[in-house]
This record gives structure tokens, C-alpha cells and sequence, in this order.
């Protein structure tokens, strides 16, 4: 095997892939690095570990060590959605959480979980629940069933807000009257 001198490693031949029958030229499911997923998931626990920072993805990409681009098409090849959109996902399921668990004003709950603006936490969060903060926290108060025997990984999956559809689209969709609501699903 040939070796690179200035590092001292073996290099591997490099042998060009060959296109699929189909005609696309790249897989969105392809399997990806295992180094670069470990890189990805290092980003991800960031996130979740700090999500009420910023985190544009310039940011995550330093601490991934890949380029911003790459950063941005790897992480959603592997996860399913966009950084800032996983983002969203987290800041919301906290937000929820805090409306249903505490008695913190809203206000304080919307720039607790990184949301610079009132209304922009407000919209956003109509946007993807299909209700307004002062709605999610009277409902939960108006059920209060003991869930204390539900495990919290359960509890935090079932109130995982869908963020599978892009908030302008949900926008689009409703504003055509196509929109499902996000709350009733069909089994």
C-alpha cells in the first residue's frame, strides 16, 4: 500500500463509485463515516445540552470540524431534519414542558429556552403546536392526570412536536385549507 510521506500513512487508491442504474448520482440515505456521525453527534449533544444558545450552524460546524456546508447536508442525511429546525424541536419540547410543569410567566419561559423575541417565541410555537403558549399551559392544567407513572422518555417522545414539514409550508398548507391538524393523526 502507497504511502503519503509528509504524514507517514498508508493511502488507499482512489476508485470512483459508480453511479447507480437510476441515474442519481447521490443516495440520501447513504450510510455516512462513523467518524463523522461521532462528529455530528458531538454537535447534536451541544445543542441539546445548550440549546437556549445560538447555534448557527458556522458554529456547529467548528465544533464537528467539517465545513459549514458539509456540516449543514451530513447532519440532515443522518438525522432526518435541518440543525436549525432540530433546534426548534428542542426549544419548543422545553418550552412546553416548563408551560405545563411550572407557573413561570411566559415571557420568562420564552427567553429561558433562547428566544430573543416574545413575539417571535409566540408565533413560532402556534406554528408548530397548533396552539399558543397560554393555550398548551391551560390545557395541561385543565387535565392534570398523574403521570407519574409514565417513564419521562415516553411523556417527552408523545409531546415531541412534528417539525417533519417546514413552518412556511404548514403556513401555505393552512392558508389553502390542506393543512391536517398535527394533533389528530390517522391511525
Amino acid at each position: 500500500m502507497p504511502t503519503d510521506r509528509r504524514y507517514a500513512v498508508p493511502t488507499m487508491p482512489v476508485v470512483p463509485p459508480k453511479p447507480p442504474a437510476n441515474g442519481h448520482t447521490a443516495d440520501p440515505i447513504a450510510p455516512q463515516d462513523p467518524a463523522l456521525l461521532r462528529r455530528l453527534l458531538r454537535a447534536k449533544d451541544r445543542m441539546d445540552a445548550a440549546s437556549h444558545e445560538a447555534w448557527p450552524v458556522q458554529r456547529l460546524a467548528e465544533v464537528s470540524g467539517v465545513s459549514d456546508a458539509h456540516f449543514a447536508r451530513s447532519f440532515r442525511q443522518a438525522f432526518g431534519i435541518p440543525p436549525h429546525r432540530y433546534l426548534l424541536t428542542r426549544r419548543i419540547e422545553q418550552a412546553a414542558t416548563l408551560l405545563r410543569d411550572t407557573d413561570l410567566p411566559i415571557t420568562e419561559i420564552a427567553f429561558a429556552t433562547g428566544w430573543e423575541s416574545l413575539g417571535t417565541f409566540g408565533r413560532i410555537f402556534r406554528d408548530i403546536t397548533g396552539m399558543s403558549p397560554g393555550a398548551v399551559r391551560l390545557q395541561a392544567q385543565a387535565r392534570l392526570e398523574p403521570l407519574d407513572k409514565v417513564p419521562a422518555c415516553v411523556l417527552k417522545a408523545a409531546q415531541r412536536p412534528d417539525l417533519t414539514t417546514a413552518v412556511s409550508e404548514k403556513r401555505r398548507r393552512l392558508a389553502e385549507g390542506t393543512n391536517p391538524s398535527s394533533t389528530t393523526k390517522e391511525i
